[in-house]
């Protein structure tokens, strides 16, 4: 079949293979795929992968075959995939917290093969290929009339921005939020803001194209950040003298994230989403913490995947949550090289990968 692997050359491949489903495990005939800033970073060495590796970490699509022991899946399905491979059964998962769970980190190397030879799977999905197998945790049944092109997004980028609003940081109602990066997960910040009823959402991206498509989803002011000298002055200057009670980083820059810090009201909190490098590290002053503000790391949105994407979903079907405008083009599979071109370039909200 065909799949896109990281060999340390992207390539489109047909001599991918992936084993049958174990017991608690689903096969998944993959129709959607969005392509994230995460997908990139395993490219440009952001993010270090043993290689060769099957990319792809935010899909959606059918069940075809589902193992003996799995009971709330059944073939014929429709699924949105998530990457978060909980065990269910730790104590971390007992209590609600399943990104906390151990078992749900790790390479996990014994489904895929590329040329007969072990191909891992990124961050246990894999999902840049035209069938999957995934633990049955990862796999959360949908409505069928719901399009597989926006529900692939629910994967990654919504999961993790919404769910940074909603689970993490627990905007209230007429609160402040600022948000750093305009893209998939940032837009999902905005959205799940507004949703939270904050008093003013600001939106700082180096891209002017994202205005519109920000304000459309809930920001109440944008600053472009590629003219704009001055951005801490510039967001003091919209009637936040003291700063603002929430800041989400998603860009994974340490002067932004430092920049997010120091724009925290009293008792403010940032939280951080963005990506930097491995080894990277970020400065702020620590007196100014004394003021009951808050660094939040945020894995995955806090994200409760099998309560979280239905109740998503169906904020979707009600028209409370944006999908359809968050898809800027669907791509087929052997033209990922301009999928990425555009997404360097600033051309897209998300896009999205067709493999069926």
């Amino acid at each position: 079949m065909r799949g896109i692997v990281w060999t340390g050359d992207l390539e489109v491949r047909d001599d991918v293979e992936v084993r049958g489903p174990g017991p608690r495990e689903v096969a998944v005939r993959v129709h959607r795929a969005g392509l994230c800033h995460s997908d990139v970073s395993v490219v440009n060495g952001t993010i270090p992968f043993p290689t060769p590796v099957v990319m792809g970490h935010e899909g959606a699509g059918v069940v075809e075959e589902v193992g003996p022991a799995v009971s709330h899946v059944a073939p014929g399905d429709h699924v949105v995939l998530t990457t978060l491979g909980n065990c269910g059964r730790c104590a971390a998962c007992d209590r609600g917290a399943p990104t906390q769970c151990r078992a749900s980190l790790g390479v996990r190397d014994d489904r895929f093969t590329l040329g007969g030879e072990r191909a891992y799977q990124f961050a246990n999905a894999g999902v840049f290929a035209e069938r999957t197998v995934v633990h049955e945790s990862q796999a959360v049944v949908i409505g069928k009339d719901v399009p597989l092109d926006a529900a692939c997004l629910i994967g990654c980028a919504v999961l993790t921005g919404a769910g940074a609003v909603l689970n993490r940081a627990r905007v209230r109602p007429g609160e402040t939020v600022l948000v750093i990066g305009a893209g998939g997960i940032g837009q999902s910040v905005v959205q799940a803001a507004r949703l939270a009823a904050a008093g003013r959402i600001v939106v700082v991206d180096a891209n002017p194209a994202k205005e519109d498509v920000a304000r459309r989803f809930g920001a109440t002011d944008f600053i472009d950040a590629s003219t704009t000298g001055d951005v801490p002055a510039a967001v003091r200057g919209l009637g936040l003298p003291d700063g603002v009670d929430h800041a989400f980083e998603c860009v994974g820059h340490p002067a932004l994230i430092r920049q997010a810090v120091d724009l925290l009201a009293w008792g403010g909190t940032c939280v951080l989403l963005g990506v930097p490098p491995r080894d990277a590290e970020a400065a702020f002053q620590v007196a100014s913490l004394y003021q009951n503000k808050t660094i939040m790391g945020c894995r995955y949105g806090t994200a409760r995947p099998q309560h979280d994407i239905p109740l998503l979903v169906g904020l979707y079907l009600a028209g409370r949550f944006e999908l359809d405008a968050m898809v800027s083009r669907v791509y087929d599979l052997a033209d990922i090289g301009s999928a990425i071109g555009d997404l360097a370039g600033g051309r897209l909200n998300r896009g999205v990968l067709a493999l069926a």
